[in-house]
């Protein structure tokens, strides 16, 4: 190992045995934002489901409540950058999720969606009969 690897190891080794850093892992400024990650996880997966299970009001409610939790993780002191990341990556999961909303439910997502179930239905009659 070079010196330059060892005094960065070293302090990096300081920095995580010192009692303010164990003070941060104890304090809400740390395991809030951690458990909240559970949120923007979540839409992200939701991503992946059909557009008809979108709920257009739960998704503006956490589009504001992201927005005003990405303010105040600024306005607090000191700054809560962890908070503000979980915030901001719910925002953008969320903003998705109201854009599929509004692509299904008005601009003709929902339409198409029955047209095809349709032209499948009648597909597997026709190859039954």
């Amino acid at each position: 190992m070079s010196q330059a690897s060892g005094t960065v190891a070293n302090r990096f080794v300081q920095k995580i045995a010192s009692k303010e850093f164990r003070s941060y892992l104890m304090s809400t400024h740390f395991w809030g934002p951690v458990v909240n990650w559970g949120i923007p996880i979540a839409a992200i997966a939701d991503t992946q489901k059909d557009a008809s299970l979108i709920s257009g009001n739960m998704t503006a409610a956490l589009c504001l409540y992201s927005g005003l939790f990405m303010r105040f993780a600024l306005a607090v002191r000191p700054t809560n950058y962890l908070l503000f990341a979980c915030h901001a990556t719910n925002e953008a999961a969320q903003l998705t999720q109201g854009y599929r909303w509004f692509k299904y439910n008005k601009m003709g997502g929902k339409e198409k969606a029955n047209a095809e179930k349709v032209v499948k239905e009648e597909g597997e009659q026709q190859t039954n009969a």
